[in-house]
């Protein structure tokens, strides 16, 4: 049985930064593309970031500069290090891992606000 747990949400002031973790289960993460997507209240879902499985890394347009995603394989774990937050990067953030199948974690709630 397949598992993503994200980790790391909270409320964090305007400017600040936050890290979460999406740990896996019963999956290797390397053999898929992992990413980030964010939903927003009344928004659809976006691509925050993804690591494709043959390495590399790409940014949705309003995070890059201030996100990186990034793996560990030997914790099967996957990071988004989130500096700079804007009121704007408010959302529930989900871990997805895709290849064959394709999986989603529960997701964490980021809340930027003062």
């Amino acid at each position: 049985q397949v598992q993503l747990v994200e980790s790391g949400g909270g409320l964090v002031q305007p400017g600040g930064s936050l890290r979460l973790s999406c740990a896996g289960s019963g999956i290797t993460f390397s053999a898929y593309n992992m990413a980030w997507y964010r939903q927003a209240p009344g928004k659809q879902r976006e691509l925050v970031a993804r690591i494709p499985r043959g390495g590399g890394t790409s940014y949705g347009e309003p995070v890059r500069g201030r996100f990186t995603i990034s793996g560990d394989s030997a914790k099967n774990t996957v990071y988004l290090q989130m500096n700079s937050l804007k009121p704007e990067d408010t959302a529930v953030y989900y871990c997805n891992a895709n290849w064959d199948d394709t999986y989603w974690g529960q997701g964490t709630q980021v809340t930027v606000s003062s």
